[in-house]
This record gives structure tokens, C-alpha cells and sequence, in this order.
């Protein structure tokens, strides 16, 4: 426990003069951050199967090449478009039919490695696009999962009976998930509305904010399900006590991407 708070408040420490900052800061900040995480990922494959380095390599310049594509050093946005996508599912593709007579590398590998790209690549592309657009939103959203996962800790802990998905994360319960649910939609709701001074219809708030922390629980799942495919405890272990970049950001990534649906909403 003492090594788990320890790491926790030297990561809030690093982490909160950065998000304040905004900017190149962060922008640099999350690039770090996403690039560690991704490593993560293509080194929890080689639980089952060694890709080649050439294809690590590639992999890794298609993140950062989803990643940084909506940032320049004026700090302007811009959507990425199809040809960059295109470009990669190339990259990562067309190499099967040269690796084909070694087994080296297959159709498993490479789309492993585009789903990676991908989902990694827009989920950080994402964080940074919020953060610069807005402060406030980026903390909002953080809150969301923080605090569900907090709630959900805490009545799993003093009334959780029912387990949620006893094969991928036994200590998950329906009632953890309830009250994680209940008690983030209230609170966030409240800053929300008084953070932004939203005069609007309040149930289309509290719908938003419930969508994205069911989001957010769900991608904990997805996280957890992937650890147990590996037969892995952590992803990584660059936060002692904590595990790797993912362990800690699995569920923020999940729902800043679920903000993409309910923004234009808000």
C-alpha cells in the first residue's frame, strides 16, 4: 500500500503541472505517455507470439503518426483524413505475404497490431485534441472515470454480492457498478452544471455522464480481458504498485473516445 501511494503521488505530481500547462507541455507529455503505453502493448504479445521488429518498428511510427496528426507547433487542429489510415492498414498488412513462407508474421499479428495502431492512436490523438481545446472538459472527463472506479471500489467492497464477469475481473460486482454509476453521474452532473453554468435540459446531462461512466467501466473490462488472454498481472510496470500506462488509463481512454458521440450534445 505504502509503495502504491508513494508512486501515486509522484505521478500527480508529474502529471497535474503538465495538464495545467496545456500546450507543447502536454502535447509532449501525452506523446511520452502514448508511446509508453503502446510499447506495453506489443510487449505483452510475445506472451504468445514474437513479431518480427521491422513490424514493432512500423507499428510504432503508425501511432505516433496517428497521434500527432491534428498537431502543429501553433497548437491548430485539424481531423485527420482517410489516406492516413489507409497508408497504415498498407504498412501493416502488405508485409504478410513477405513474411507468409516463415510464419513469422500472419494475419493475427498484423491486425493485433492494426487494432493497436488504431485504438491507441485515437485514444491519445483524443486526449490531446480535448486538453487544447478545453481545461475544463479534459478534467470533467477525467473525473468521470476516477471517480466511478472510486464508487464502484467502495460498494463492491460493503455490499458487493453479484459478480459481474466473475471469468475476467472476479472482485467486479453489479453493485460496485451501480453505485460507481450513480454516485460519478451525481457528482460530475452537479460540477458540470455549475462549472459551465448550464441552464439546458439537466437529463440530457445526466444521460451523457451516465453513457460515458458505463463506457469507462466497460473498458476496465476490455483491459482486464486482454491481461487474461496473456496471462499477465499488469501490462507494465513503470508505476510500481499501480502497474503500466494502460493499467492506469485503460478506462480514461475509453471514455474520452465515448465523447466523440455525446459532445455535440453538451
Amino acid at each position: 500500500m505504502k509503495v502504491r501511494v508513494i508512486s501515486a503521488i509522484i505521478a500527480l505530481a508529474i502529471c497535474i503541472p503538465i495538464i495545467v500547462a496545456g500546450g507543447v507541455w502536454f502535447y509532449i507529455g501525452a506523446s511520452i505517455i502514448g508511446l509508453i503505453g503502446f510499447v506495453e502493448l506489443l510487449n505483452v504479445k510475445v506472451h504468445k507470439k514474437e513479431i518480427p521488429y521491422l513490424m514493432k518498428a512500423l507499428a510504432v511510427l503508425s501511432f505516433l503518426f496517428i497521434m500527432i496528426n491534428n498537431y502543429d507547433v501553433m497548437g491548430s487542429l485539424y481531423m485527420a483524413d482517410h489516406i492516413r489510415y489507409t497508408l497504415i492498414i498498407f504498412l501493416l498488412l502488405i508485409p504478410i505475404v513477405f513474411y507468409n513462407k516463415s510464419k513469422k508474421y500472419n494475419i493475427e499479428d498484423a491486425l493485433f497490431l492494426l487494432g493497436a495502431v488504431l485504438f491507441l492512436g485515437i485514444g491519445f490523438n483524443q486526449l490531446v485534441s480535448i486538453r487544447n481545446d478545453s481545461l475544463s472538459y479534459f478534467v470533467i472527463l477525467l473525473l468521470i472515470p476516477i471517480l466511478t472506479d472510486t464508487f464502484a471500489y467502495i460498494t463492491g467492497k460493503l455490499i458487493g454480492k453479484h459478480k459481474m464477469s466473475p471469468t475476467v475481473s472476479p472482485n467486479k460486482t453489479w453493485e460496485g457498478f451501480v453505485g460507481g454509476l450513480v454516485m460519478s453521474t451525481f457528482v460530475v452532473t452537479v460540477l458540470y452544471v455549475n462549472l459551465f453554468e448550464y441552464t439546458g435540459n439537466i437529463f440530457v446531462i445526466i444521460l451523457c455522464v451516465m453513457f460515458l461512466s458505463v463506457i469507462g467501466q466497460l473498458g476496465d473490462l476490455v483491459e482486464s480481458s486482454v491481461k487474461r488472454y496473456f496471462g499477465v498481472k499488469d501490462l507494465g510496470n513503470i508505476m510500481p504498485g499501480h502497474g503500466g500506462v494502460l493499467d492506469r488509463l485503460d478506462s480514461i481512454i475509453f471514455v474520452l473516445l465515448a465523447f466523440s458521440f455525446v459532445s455535440r450534445f453538451l
